[in-house]
């Protein structure tokens, strides 16, 4: 971690727990980011934080290392025996993906705690998961349906939480998931037997309330508010008609060059797959990560990606948040985010932590309109590029193909040309 994101504040000077320092050496940290040094010496005195910074600042590390610091201090409790194992500490992610990249963090840095970690997301491993958290952990990281589905079965209880983390809380609103973090708030601990934290890149007025109902007089902690997106991230929107945007992506993509680390958004999962297959048929390397991929796919491709050796990622909104992935080079919104907030997470996949990127967004004839309410919400008009139709490549776009016949039902066609989803509703098709 270095550069302008980072303070001048070491990590020893806040009286952490000896173990958290030893995992914090293993990771390289040695000094707080801003978002960091301000809610951790609240959090460290039992207050609750309701704490909003840019995306890439460091908020997961700050929620984690307080965590680590209040179940350190207060020691283990007692569990009684024949009973559900109780949770010492829960903390909510909105998607499966940002649950996983929660929890690999927390087993870098809470290595040396002798603290145990346990996962709840579905698609995958249910009877495992289902199996190892019946055993007993003190924080649970998870999503909310899962989370439920485990509680109402006795796997374990939620009446120890000391220690409440919900992250991205304004995601929650907008994938739905209101109701279901309600109906586990309130089957926690009461607010003043309990400590909260809640993060996100952006804390709203529904957020706020949320933070009011269910948190103990939270301290609310805004950093770097007057901008919602890195310094270091250069923003520019295009203007092509809808049967140039492919075209364009792959003319971008080929003067980018092999060194180009990118993320290319879509607001629909057809959306993403006709860019996979797009950007496959013309000779690139892509990976694709959508609602539609099965869990273990995604965790494969997200490996490959981190780890460079993908160099291309088409992806909806459930890889926008939360995912730390070093090096992106380039975020590509092929489609213009339909909420703006959505659109300051997809920047804040690149120039992370005081690295440099670039942001192009192509604001297409389906979702121009949309771009009035970014630049309202970043606070600046997002500087404007050209592209040469008469300079576009000739390019191969492979037909849509068929879908799979349902179990016990119709075979549906698909063929024909792709559709481009148009109007001011917001797509509710799962990411």
């Amino acid at each position: 971690m270095s550069g302008k994101a980072l303070s001048d504040i070491r990590f020893d000077s806040f009286g952490l727990h000896p173990s958290i320092l030893e995992g914090l050496k293993d990771a390289g940290f040695e000094f707080y980011t801003p978002i960091q040094a301000a809610t951790l010496p609240i959090a460290l005195a039992g207050e609750d934080v309701a704490g909003q910074a840019q995306t890439g600042t460091g908020k997961t590390a700050a929620f984690l290392l307080a965590t680590f610091q209040k179940l350190l201090v207060a020691g283990e409790v007692n569990r009684p025996e024949g009973k559900s194992p109780a949770i010492r500490s829960l903390m909510i992610a909105p998607t499966r993906e940002l649950a996983l990249q929660i929890h690999k963090d927390a087993l870098v840095l809470g290595k040396h705690t002798g603290l145990s970690f346990g996962l709840a997301y579905g698609g995958v491993d249910y009877e495992k998961q289902r199996n190892t958290l019946a055993q007993g952990v003190d924080i649970l990281i998870g999503t909310p349906g899962r989370v439920i589905d485990f509680a109402k079965q006795g796997v374990y209880s939620l009446r120890g939480v000391e220690m409440m983390v919900l992250d991205e809380a304004d995601r929650m609103f907008d994938l739905g998931f209101i109701n279901d973090i309600r109906y586990i708030l309130r089957r926690l601990p009461s607010p003043d037997r309990r400590q909260s934290l809640m993060f996100s890149a952006t804390l709203g007025f529904r957020v706020t309330e949320l933070a009011y109902d269910h948190m103990n007089e939270p301290e609310m902690i805004v950093v770097a508010g007057d901008k919602v997106t890195a310094e270091n991230v250069v923003q520019t929107v295009i203007y092509p008609a809808n049967n140039e945007k492919l075209p364009l992506l792959v003319k971008m993509l080929q003067q980018m060059g092999e060194d180009a680390h990118v993320m290319v958004f879509s607001n629909t999962r057809s959306g993403a797959d006709l860019i996979d297959r797009t950007l496959r048929a013309n000779g690139f390397s892509v990976g694709v990560i959508s609602g539609r991929v099965q869990q273990r796919r995604r965790q494969s491709l997200l490996r490959e990606f981190h780890d460079g050796k993908l160099k291309i990622l088409a992806a909806t909104d459930v890889a926008a948040r939360g995912l730390h992935i070093p090096d992106v080079s380039h975020v590509i919104n092929f489609d213009l985010p339909q909420i703006a907030a959505d659109y300051v997470h997809r920047v804040g996949r690149t120039a992370r932590l005081g690295a440099k990127g670039e942001a192009i967004s192509f604001a297409c004839e389906n979702y121009a309109f949309h771009l009035p309410e970014i630049e309202a919400l970043l606070g600046y008009r997002i500087s404007m590029d050209q592209t040469d139709a008469s300079d576009l490549p000739d390019i191969t776009i492979p037909p849509t193909p068929p879908r799979k016949p349902r179990q016990g039902g119709k075979h549906r066609s698909g063929g024909g040309k792709p559709r481009h989803s148009g109007g001011r509703g917001r797509s509710r098709g799962r990411s």
